[in-house]
């Protein structure tokens, strides 16, 4: 296979200590992989050194000659924010070229599941889904061998995540993806990256098989380093003896001796296996249990974004006693955040409303998925006092989180979203509420503070109202599940039928079958046009079946052969 990217000894440094230190890696054509790790420790970081967005400490990256490649971010640009669809697509490249490329543009759009009508909306207002399909767009405007993803699945509802997958499945070149879905990454993947303890641990393996394979070799590698420390704390305290009986008995040959014995164990010691530090924070959500019938309840409730904006569904008659913990379903857009706003509004504002109801002693607590309720010009230390007004709660909180002491006076804007997603779920643990919102709590969790969540809020003590996509966790965590449909708020009691519900009504989009750099975009739809795509496919095809079986590209044929039937079908 032929080497796409090569990367030398990177190191990245910064205020606060090495972020992570000599990777080394080469990344072939064929290669999926999927790039989990903790919060914090440096992944979006990698994917910008790969792409040149960002220069590392120290270290090279060299990208093939052959090799177009292209990011999917996290978030899109800000300059693009006003920009119609198709205008947005089309900054990708040079100005003079944008004119000519107006149609690959469109027909990127429609692969991504645009109509026509939509080409004309502006990007801020895409929901979150279509923020994702309109980034994909824009890097495959550059006809890549190589994408760089990065946390593609945040924030898509249950088709939009499927859509992806198979996008993915069909894609056609390598790729890099900054996941933390284990499911996504087992179904798309054939390798896995592991960036932990500033290491970067390469598995052959989907996720799942990995994770379970680095675990093995953390227990090896403990009960091998517990050895290795036992052969030297046996040789030091035989140096340590030998030491004292020469200068007991004034012997110069136990002195030396007691010497050599002292490189030994330093020997010892430089060779002696690393045991992971494993993840410096456990989280954990302490609740308080309100003896009542009802902690909420909504009777005839409309729920609109926004005063004065239509309204997108209603709530005949619901609620909510401690020990619940509800799951709010429903496609993207069709207003769970919103309801959590509004509730949240209603607690702070403490004004009577005929159709929200809260029990008088309910303490609230709400985990907002844009992170706003933690101020950006705050340091960390600061950012929690309103969950814990002690000094000393907060400092070892925050020390017990993974942030050092020397962090603390750091701004809250400084960090990742990971880290931050992270500091809000440390004050809502410092302080216990008998009522937790929580809207999209998993968009920026690592698997295993994903994991850590379904645990602590299957005991939670208080009720919960979750916001989510994520699958494990609803089925996980929760005990009651409201499915939002056609405007209209009720109780199910069968998660499984809520999804089934969900992908039947899914508006269904073009299979993704985009090729890497020669791209399946449609050529104008003329008999010359049809009939030359026709000729070059039937010649890649037939050029791969002359190769050796083991170098030819079954997955590709098939496509070929698909697309050849389809422009056959289409000049009959």
């Amino acid at each position: 296979m032929s080497t796409l990217l090569t990367a030398q000894s990177l190191h990245v440094d910064t205020a606060f200590g090495p972020l992570f230190c000599d990777l080394t890696f080469t990344l072939k054509k064929g290669d999926r992989i999927g790039l989990i790790g903790d919060n914090g420790c440096g992944k979006s970081t990698l994917l910008k050194i790969l792409d040149g967005s960002e220069t590392p400490t120290s270290g090279t990256v060299s990208l093939a000659s052959h090799c177009h490649l292209a990011r999917v971010e996290q978030h899109l640009p800000s300059d693009i924010l006003s920009l119609p669809l198709r205008e947005a697509v089309l900054a990708q490249l040079p100005e003079r070229e944008r004119l000519s490329q107006q149609w690959q543009a469109e027909s990127l759009l429609a692969e991504m599941g645009f109509t026509a009508e939509e080409l004309s909306l502006s990007a801020q207002v895409l929901s979150g889904g279509q923020h994702t399909r309109l980034l994909l767009a824009r890097a495959l405007m550059r006809r890549p061998d190589l994408l760089l993803l990065d946390e593609p699945g945040n924030h898509l509802d249950l088709p939009t995540l499927l859509w992806l997958e198979q996008f993915l499945q069909r894609w056609s070149g390598s790729f890099v993806v900054v996941s933390h879905d284990p499911n996504l990454l087992d179904a798309v993947t054939n390798g896995t990256w592991i960036l932990r303890d500033r290491r970067l641990h390469a598995f052959v393996l989907p996720c799942s098989a990995a994770r379970q394979a680095l675990a093995d070799a953390d227990v090896s590698d403990a009960l091998r380093h517990k050895a290795e420390q036992k052969e030297i704390d046996r040789v030091t305290a035989s140096a340590k003896r030998l030491a004292n009986w020469g200068r007991v008995y004034d012997n110069e040959d136990l002195s030396r001796k007691a010497k050599q014995m002292e490189k030994q164990v330093s020997r010892l010691k430089a060779a002696q296996t690393d045991v992971t530090a494993g993840s410096q924070w456990s989280l954990t959500l302490q609740g308080d249990s309100v003896r009542a019938d009802r902690l909420l309840e909504m009777n005839d409730l409309f729920v609109s974004p926004a005063a004065e904006t239509p309204v997108l569904f209603s709530v005949p008659g619901a609620r909510l006693k401690s020990g619940d913990r509800v799951a709010i379903v429903g496609r993207n857009g069709c207003g769970k955040s919103s309801l959590l706003r509004l509730l949240w509004q209603q607690f702070q504002s403490q004004q009577d409303n005929a159709n929200v109801s809260l029990h008088p002693r309910v303490s609230l607590g709400y985990y907002d998925q844009t992170l706003q309720q933690l101020a950006d010009n705050d340091s960390l230390f600061d950012a929690l006092e309103p969950f814990a007004p002690q000094p000393d709660v907060r400092k070892m909180a925050l020390i017990g989180a993974g942030f050092p002491w020397i962090r603390h006076q750091q701004q809250v804007k400084t960090l990742s979203g990971g880290e931050r997603s992270r500091l809000l779920f440390v004050g809502l643990s410092l302080a216990r509420f008998s009522l937790l919102m929580l809207d999209e709590p998993t968009n920026h969790l690592d698997m295993d503070g994903k994991e850590a969540l379904a645990q602590t809020l299957q005991t939670f003590s208080g009720g919960v109202l979750l916001v989510s996509h994520d699958r494990q966790l609803i089925s996980q965590s929760c005990n009651r599940f409201w499915f939002i449909e056609r405007g209209v708020l009720s109780e199910w009691h069968d998660l499984e039928a809520i999804n089934s519900r969900i992908r039947e009504t899914a508006v269904t989009w073009p299979t993704a079958t985009i090729t890497a750099q020669a791209s399946a975009n449609p050529l104008p739809d003329d008999s010359d046009s049809l009939l030359e795509k026709l000729l070059l496919l039937e010649q890649q095809l037939a050029n791969d079946l002359a190769r050796k079986p083991k170098h030819q590209k079954p997955h590709l044929q098939a496509q070929w052969r698909q697309e050849i039937d389809a422009l056959i079908l289409r000049l009959e």
